[in-house]
């Protein structure tokens, strides 16, 4: 099965207890928090204490993207705010390894990330220690924006690469501008995990209706035996 993981970075950040909740009601699977630092990426979001709020509000795993630079500094602070699984980014970690490994000891899944422009190669060596790979489909920074399609062929590279490095179960995310439309895009080839903010938070129908969309569009535009990777 597909996991879908609505991001709060779209969600009413005045009401965010009752949006989380909502989106575990809908039959979200995690629970997507964006971290920016206004370095590494053009914007400012938040830090472990919304975290706690997530934590709080919901059963689900916490997915933490850290789009920060030097992300050691904090992962003990996010870990203790209830992060389930940490990811980092490749550009951001001149000591990658080292940082996986101390996500491992922490206790939570380490994950790590590309972004559109750098090689999916970029990963292989590090593809083999990691729970999670992250694949974004935009620029990080900002939500709402569409999906690059160049993208999807990414996709297919490191679903590949997964498969024939033996960590075929590792989770394939992908991240940016996902919905009904491209949504299924994605799972086709290859992605295991859907992040999707404004798809679901931003929806006229509510949290409900945006998860049941992009899950409808899913089952019947992608073969059955891509529906679980």
């Amino acid at each position: 099965m597909v996991k879908l993981a609505p991001s709060i970075l779209s969600a009413d950040f005045g009401r965010l207890a009752e949006e989380v909740a909502a989106a575990e009601e809908a039959g979200a699977d995690w629970i997507h928090v964006d971290v920016m630092d206004g370095h590494f990426v053009p914007n400012i979001t938040i830090g472990p204490m919304v975290v706690e709020v997530v934590r709080r509000a919901t059963t689900l795993p916490v997915d933490v993207h850290l789009m920060i630079e030097r992300p050691e500094r904090y992962l003990d602070a996010f870990v203790g705010a209830g992060a389930s699984v940490l990811t980092v980014h490749v550009e951001t970690c001149p000591h990658l390894s080292r940082t996986i490994d101390r996500i491992r000891d922490l206790g939570v899944g380490p994950g790590v990330c590309v972004n559109p422009a750098t090689p999916v190669e970029a990963l292989y060596e590090i593809i083999p220690f990691v729970d999670l790979v992250l694949i974004m489909s935009v620029n990080p920074g900002f939500g709402g924006q569409r999906y690059i399609p160049s993208v999807t062929d990414k996709l297919r590279r490191a679903r590949h690469q997964l498969d024939h490095s033996g960590r075929a179960g590792a989770e394939l995310q992908v991240d940016g501008g996902i919905d009904a439309l491209t949504g299924p895009q994605a799972v086709e080839a290859g992605a295991s995990c859907l992040v999707a903010g404004s798809a679901v938070f931003g929806h006229p129908d509510g949290a409900a209706a945006g998860v049941k969309a992009i899950r409808d569009a899913i089952i019947t535009q992608t073969p059955a035996s891509v529906q679980s990777p």
